[in-house]
């Protein structure tokens, strides 16, 4: 049940914010499921990891201003892979 219940209340999260591996992971442990449930939850909840770093670049830069390197920087400080935040920035238009 608590994987069931887990991987539910990971899409729901990516519904309407972009999360790294490692954030989606962690927020999911904060509403108190175990790192068990929680990184199978994430396994399989078919998201896109450079989909959504690039959904978060573009969040950033509604509100503040980056450089490449700084946006690639916050991103990785996020959670993505340098892989990821460099998907991201290019896609969010650097």
């Amino acid at each position: 049940m608590g994987q069931k219940n887990a991987l539910k209340s990971a899409q729901q999260y990516l519904d309407y914010s972009a999360f790294s591996y490692e954030g989606l992971v962690k927020q999911l442990e904060y509403e108190g499921y175990s790192n068990a449930d929680a990184v199978y939850a994430v396994d399989r909840c078919g998201a896109d990891w450079n989909e959504q770093a690039a959904l978060s670049a573009e969040s950033y830069l509604e509100y503040s201003s980056f450089s490449r390197q700084g946006l690639i920087d916050q991103l990785v400080y996020e959670g993505f892979t340098a892989e990821q935040a460099a998907y991201g920035a290019t896609a969010a238009g650097y």
